[in-house]
């Protein structure tokens, strides 16, 4: 009786479309040291579990300096990647492409993910700096501060230059969305000033007040990138991970109830205003503490961002490491992992959650990514619905049939036609669903659907004496879904 209670509720616990994400950096170091071949495989596995524990979204980090983790004319080869800025990896591997590619084949999204004004680590000296960069090319663009190098957000030709590089990733690689974190303007160091206020005085634009400037600096980078971005290819999905707190109260009354460093005061980072004004497709604020944190309590978070931000599917990002080191205050025996996820589901606009990080997830830290496979992510689940993209459904697939293989039954079909000019028509990806013979189809039943997958064809498990109905639906590139093309199929 207990399993069935505890299956009753994973399945009403889960929702059939619901962002899964987890965040693959560079800046830790994890490739330093390796092999292509090592690197390789050791990505291999964190997908391998991350696919297990049921994520269905890779934000993969490609450019963390001015730098590139993929093959680009424009910006030099990273050193997170190969240890010297500019060095090719040898044997040479495009880790962009290869990620598109090892996510597309376990049904999973890949979202580009680059640090938009950083032009130098505060780890990385000027020496280590190739003359590609942007750093060294146009020194004129950028500011210091502190041990940081960034590009300028009070000028336009930096905006310019950060766009080309979004739209070369855009415009050659297959990504399904392109994602920013939280640096704007430099997290503030005591004593020490941004060098913008002569910039300042030249180029005001009518403002009084630098910070509303800074602030509209930011805003007017934020929503040419999401231009920029939709006009090379409109159904590429554009998010932001800002810092989990956009303001205090005691600053704002519309504030949360919190006492932390501020977006909108610190960062210049306006996130609200590009939520309600559409200029972003996804928004996932870092609320990396815990339930209870005195400065920056997770349920006083989560409960203000849902409140504010629901103009745009809101995603939480989330602390691993943190989620396991805290016991939930109601029961000391477990970890949050539980208590946080009720509040997921009390929230109606929260569609999905984002690991910080992957590494933590597929090494099954404190048993949080064994609890999401076994548990809250039991059954896949297909992309939340963004009907300000496309909200259009495409066409059903077409000759859908069983075939028996070498390795077993394999399932086959037809994508439906679409015209090239229409890309709201085409279609990228597939869901499968299983019945029990006499069962209802019901799509909405999330323990039904087995898989969502990039391939026209899925190898379904033989097992004896069984009946089955399988469906099969079309995806476009936005998430919206088909109607089911049926199949019986008897063993």
């Amino acid at each position: 009786v207990a399993m069935m209670l505890m299956s009753s509720a994973t399945m009403k616990a889960q929702n059939k479309r619901e962002f899964r994400g987890a965040w693959i950096q560079c800046v830790n170091g994890q490739y330093l040291g390796k092999s292509t071949q090592q690197i390789q495989a050791m990505l291999t596995r964190q997908l391998d579990e991350l696919q297990k524990d049921g994520v269905n979204a890779i934000i993969f980090q490609v450019r963390a300096e001015c730098d590139a983790l993929y093959k680009s004319d424009l910006e030099p080869w990273s050193k997170f990647l190969t240890g010297v800025q500019g060095k090719a990896p040898s044997p040479y591997w495009d880790p962009l492409q290869w990620m598109i590619e090892q996510c597309h084949n376990r049904g999973m999204e890949l979202h580009a993910w680059i640090n938009p004004y950083r032009a130098k680590h505060s780890v990385t000296s000027y020496e280590q700096v190739s003359p590609k960069n942007i750093v060294k090319r146009r020194p004129d663009l950028c500011f210091q501060y502190g041990k940081l190098t960034l590009l300028n957000p009070g000028l336009q030709a930096a905006a310019d230059y950060i766009c080309e590089v979004a739209v070369d990733i855009v415009s050659r690689y297959d990504v399904d969305g392109f994602h920013i974190d939280d640096y704007f303007y430099p997290y503030p160091e005591a004593g020490r000033q941004i060098p913008d206020q002569q910039l300042f005085r030249q180029q005001s634009r009518g403002m009084r007040n630098i910070g509303d400037w800074r602030r509209d600096n930011v805003s007017r980078f934020v929503k040419q990138l999401s231009e920029s971005i939709h006009a090379v290819k409109p159904w590429v999905k554009f998010g932001v991970s800002p810092f989990g707190i956009y303001r205090n109260k005691r600053t704002d009354p519309n504030g949360s109830e919190t006492f932390g460093l501020q977006n909108y005061d610190d960062l210049y980072a306006d996130v609200l205003l590009w939520v309600n004004n559409g200029w972003i497709d996804y928004c996932v604020p870092q609320i990396y503490w815990e339930i209870g944190n005195r400065a920056a309590d997770y349920k006083t978070l989560i409960t203000w961002w849902n409140k504010h931000a629901g103009n745009r599917p809101l995603y939480i990002g989330e602390d691993i490491e943190r989620t396991a080191k805290f016991a939930d205050p109601v029961n000391p025996r477990s970890h949050q992992l539980p208590a946080k996820h009720r509040l997921h589901q009390q929230m109606n606009n929260v569609k999905g959650t984002v690991l910080w990080y992957a590494q933590t997830a597929a090494d099954n830290v404190g048993n949080i990514g064994h609890t999401l496979r076994n548990n809250y992510w039991k059954y896949p689940a297909l992309p939340p619905s963004m009907p300000f993209l496309d909200n259009k459904a495409p066409k059903g697939v077409k000759g859908l049939k069983l075939m028996w293989t070498e390795k077993g039954p394999l399932l086959v079909w037809k994508a439906p036609k679409a015209s090239k000019k229409k890309w709201g028509d085409q279609v990228n990806r597939f869901a499968i669903y299983r019945f029990e013979k006499g069962a209802k189809v019901n799509l909405n039943d999330v323990s039904a659907l087995q898989a969502v997958t990039y391939d026209n064809f899925y190898r379904i498990p033989y097992v004896s004496g069984k009946k089955y109905v399988y469906v099969v639906t079309a995806l476009d590139r936005v998430g919206n879904e088909s109607k089911g093309k049926k199949k019986k199929i008897s063993f």
